[in-house]
């Protein structure tokens, strides 16, 4: 198969940020059975398989920071030369979007220069929640700040909720408590303003928005009566601008809510692998080939990957 996709969601793991998580007792991440085996000859033959001819790196679910600000920030720095060195070895095949250690905002800062300035990352990948701090906190518009002033990509990927032991009750978190923390996080940068304040932004939203697409109008509904956000610009419009992935969405009743909202033109193509499995990863390429509402997919998918990576389309907002 001709490759042409470009996968924005497409993770990788080092032996020793594995070995970092579970000192941290992430010995099932996310309360999947176990992590993931990663190798770039692997992931490469994937994409050859499937027709991706670009995948973005990032490191998923939980993180960088395991409780210890020094640790984080050596162990981003670690993971982030790493993928640099990925792209640099297999040219044109690999991107990536650089970890921050999160929730501290003064090391994230820095890693962020060095990241875009030295390591020329596509990005940065944020979780939806860092410590159980959501991404409206106040603490964070410094790092706002510095990511508008870039015109910077953010794929902001979910993780478990502070409260997971409560809510998840021992299921796999990824099955529906991700869907709910990337929503509270994408409704938090709402309700804070984070969008209104800094639109140079581009944010990707995972997995076709997760429950986002369903909340839309109900959120310009108390919109008009709750008054700290009253003043706000339309709620539904500000999910309009934003970025999606197909990532793991079941096709075509999710995918056809996520175009109702946002239509096509900032719908993106991931795979979500390697915690994702290729026959996975080969089915979900097949049903969107497969439906309707899908239709031309591959070129849409791309085309935009392609604007909202661009260096120079990152120059200007919007």
């Amino acid at each position: 198969m001709e490759p042409t996709l470009i996968d924005v969601h497409a993770h990788f793991l080092l032996p020793e940020y594995v070995a970092a998580a579970e000192r941290a007792g992430h010995l099932r991440p996310d309360g999947m059975p176990a992590w993931p085996v990663w190798n770039a000859h692997r992931h490469l033959d994937l994409m050859d398989r499937m027709g991706i001819a670009r995948s973005i790196l990032s490191i998923s679910s939980p993180g960088v920071h395991f409780g210890d600000d020094f640790r984080a920030q050596v162990l981003a720095r670690r993971v982030n030369e790493a993928a640099a060195a990925l792209t640099e070895d297999h040219p044109g095949r690999f991107g990536f979007f650089a970890s921050l250690p999160l929730p501290d905002v003064p090391g994230s800062l820095v890693e962020l220069e060095y990241a875009f300035d030295v390591l020329n990352a596509d990005g940065v990948v944020l979780t939806s929640n860092a410590g159980g701090q959501y991404p409206g906190d106040p603490s964070w518009d410094q790092l706002w700040r510095a990511l508008d002033e870039r015109a910077a990509v953010v794929f902001l990927h979910p993780t478990s909720p502070p409260q997971w032991r409560q809510v998840a009750l021992d299921r796999p978190r990824p099955m529906i408590e991700f869907l709910f923390d990337s929503a509270r996080a994408v409704t938090d940068l709402v309700l804070t303003g984070v969008f209104s304040r800094y639109p140079r932004i581009r944010f990707i939203v995972t997995h076709a928005g997760g429950v986002l697409p369903l909340l839309g109008d109900r959120l310009d509904l108390f919109r008009q009566t709750y008054a700290p956000v009253s003043e706000l610009p339309s709620i539904s419009g500000q999910l309009q601008d934003l970025w999606y992935d197909v990532a793991g969405t079941p096709v075509p009743n999710q995918l056809r809510a996520l175009e109702a909202m946002a239509g096509a033109d900032h719908l993106l193509y991931g795979s979500d692998h390697c915690f994702t499995p290729i026959e996975a990863v080969a089915d979900q390429i097949a049903a969107l080939d497969d439906s309707p509402i899908a239709k031309s997919w591959r070129t849409r998918t791309t085309a935009n990957a392609v604007r909202l990576l661009a260096a120079e389309a990152r120059k200007l907002p919007g």
